[in-house]
């Protein structure tokens, strides 16, 4: 299940305690998404969304970027001790459900490690498509995904 999620929220995450396998991601990269959140959530909210499960945040779907012209870019991690249940996936589907109800939302747009099979397929099995590849200075090579409003949805 997917629940809206301010930059507060993400950054309320910071005093977990869990342990690492159970920690949504590590703290850098918590504190990263907070303040990414802030930025975005002034032209675009919710930005951010915890996946729950359990009434348990397992996981964080959120923008990258603020979004332009119709299009919202996305990312998403699962706890490891959670990963490899589905979890991503139902979550990205849920996502893609709101996504074409909101009228301004045309495209959605992903990143994955070239490496990274798993998001591979959780995007594929959701009807993502590889548009093209790009290396980024931190992260790498990374293969370029959209998935484009069908013209049935809302």
């Amino acid at each position: 299940m997917l629940i809206p999620a301010s930059a507060h929220d993400v950054r309320a995450l910071l005093s977990c305690t869990d342990a690492a396998e159970e920690a949504v991601a590590p703290p850098e990269v918590i504190a990263m998404l907070a303040d990414l959140t802030a930025a975005i959530e002034p032209q675009f909210a919710p930005a951010a969304w915890r996946i729950v499960e359990a009434a348990r945040t397992v996981g964080l779907l959120s923008l990258t970027c603020t979004p332009q012209a119709g299009v919202l870019t996305l990312g998403y991690g699962i706890a490891p001790a959670h990963q490899g249940r589905g979890l991503a996936g139902a979550a990205l589907a849920e996502f893609v459900q709101w996504a074409w109800t909101q009228p301004r939302i045309h495209v959605l747009a992903a990143e994955t490690a070239v490496g990274n099979l798993p998001s591979q397929a959780v995007l594929r099995r959701n009807g993502f498509r590889t548009v093209g590849q790009r290396v980024d200075a931190e992260d790498g090579a990374l293969l370029c995904w959209r998935l484009d409003r069908s013209p049935k949805a809302p």
